[in-house]
C-alpha cells in the first residue's frame, strides 16, 4: 500500500521551483448541473471500494474509521451512510489483486446495472503510512512498446507510474478480454483515486491500443496527479475522448508533478469549487481559468492535502472512509 511518501518528494520538488512561470492561455468552463455531477456516483463508490477491506468478495464495509478518524479530528468527514460495496450491490467481482505491499490493489469484473466492465486501483492515502516508494521519482520515461505496441518513445510518463501499472496490466487485460466474451459488452471503465487514477489512466490507453477497434474505453479519475507528458495527454485525448478526471476544491495532488518538470493533464477535468458548483473544465491543462484546479491552487502553498480525500458529491475516498 502506497503513503504520501511520494507526495513528499514531488511536493518538494515543485516548490524548489515555483519561480519558473509557464505561459498560459484560458480555458472555457460548462457548469454542472446537479443530475450530471450524480451520475458519477457509481464510479466514485468503485474508487472508494477499492481502499476497503472486503472489495475481493464484494462485501466491503463503509463506515467511518474510528482509529484514523482519531488521528484528525479537525478533519469533518462525512459519514458513509452506505457500504462502498454495497452502493454497486449487483456488481460481480471476477478478479481481484494487490498484497498491501508490493503490488497496488486492483479489481475487475461486471457491473449489469452500468453494463460494463470495471477495472479500479488502490490509490495514495495521504493518511496511509506505509509505503513502497516505486512512484518516488518524478523522472518521464518512454512506454513499453510491449505493453503499448506502436507507441512513440516520445510519450512518456512517470517512471514509477509506468513500473507499477505494469505488475499487473496483462493479467487485467486476459480478464477484460475474457469478460467482453463472456458479457457480451464493449463497454470498459476504468476508476481510480490519486495513484489509482494514475494506475487507470495508463490503463485507458494501454486498453485503447490492445483492444478490438469499437471497445467503448472510458475513464473516471478523482485526485489524480499528472502522469505524463503533452504527448500522453494527447494521446489520451485522441483514443478515450470521454475521459474526465475530477478535482475536489483545493486538493493539490493535481498539480505535482509540475509542468515545468514536461508533465500535462489530458482534458476531461472537473473541478469541485465548493460543495453543488461544479464545472467541466475545456482543454488539457495548458491553460487556466479562475475556476479549473490549476488556478485555484497556483501553487502546493495554497492548497489542502485533506481535499484530496473528498468530498467527491458527498463520497469521501481513502482508508478513513472504510
Amino acid at each position: 500500500m502506497y503513503s504520501s511518501s511520494w507526495l513528499i518528494v514531488a511536493l518538494s520538488t515543485l516548490s524548489s521551483c515555483l519561480a519558473t512561470p509557464l505561459a498560459m492561455g484560458r480555458r472555457t468552463v460548462t457548469s454542472l448541473s446537479t443530475a450530471q455531477f450524480s451520475s458519477f456516483a457509481p464510479y466514485t463508490q468503485f474508487a472508494r471500494a477499492a481502499y476497503c477491506d472486503g472489495f475481493q468478495d464484494w462485501t466491503c464495509g463503509g463506515t467511518l474509521n474510528s482509529s484514523l478518524s482519531n488521528k484528525f479530528q479537525h478533519y469533518e468527514l462525512p459519514i458513509q451512510t452506505l457500504a462502498a460495496c454495497d452502493a454497486n450491490a449487483d456488481f460481480e467481482v471476477s478478479l481481484a489483486g494487490g498484497d498491501d505491499s508490493d503490488i497496488q490493489n486492483y479489481f475487475v469484473g461486471f457491473s449489469p446495472s452500468l453494463s460494463s466492465i470495471i477495472v479500479a486501483h488502490e490509490g495514495t492515502d495521504p493518511l496511509q503510512l506505509e509505503s513502497d516508494l516505486t512512484d518516488v521519482e518524478v523522472l518521464l520515461a518512454s512506454l513499453d512498446t510491449s505493453l503499448f505496441p506502436g507507441i512513440s518513445s516520445s510519450v512518456q510518463v512517470h517512471d514509477g507510474f509506468k513500473n507499477e501499472h505494469a505488475k499487473t496490466a496483462s493479467v487485467i487485460l486476459a480478464e477484460v478480454r475474457t469478460l467482453m466474451a463472456s458479457k457480451n459488452t464493449q463497454n470498459v471503465m476504468a476508476v481510480g483515486h490519486s495513484l489509482g487514477g494514475a494506475l487507470a489512466e495508463l490503463d485507458v490507453l494501454f486498453f485503447a491500443l490492445n483492444l478490438p477497434s469499437g471497445s467503448n474505453i472510458s475513464a473516471v479519475t478523482y485526485g489524480t496527479p499528472r502522469v505524463g507528458n503533452p504527448a500522453f495527454a494527447s494521446l489520451i485525448d485522441q483514443h478515450v475522448p470521454s475521459f474526465k478526471h475530477i478535482n475536489n476544491e483545493k486538493d493539490l495532488i493535481p498539480i505535482v508533478p509540475g509542468r515545468f518538470l514536461g508533465y500535462a493533464h489530458p482534458a476531461g477535468e472537473i473541478h469541485i469549487i465548493s460543495p453543488g458548483n461544479v464545472v467541466l473544465c475545456s482543454g488539457d491543462d495548458d491553460a487556466t481559468d479562475s475556476q479549473c484546479i490549476i488556478d485555484t491552487v497556483p501553487n502546493i502553498f495554497e492548497g489542502d492535502i485533506l481535499n484530496h480525500l473528498g468530498p467527491y458529491d458527498g463520497i469521501s475516498i481513502g482508508t478513513l472512509a472504510c
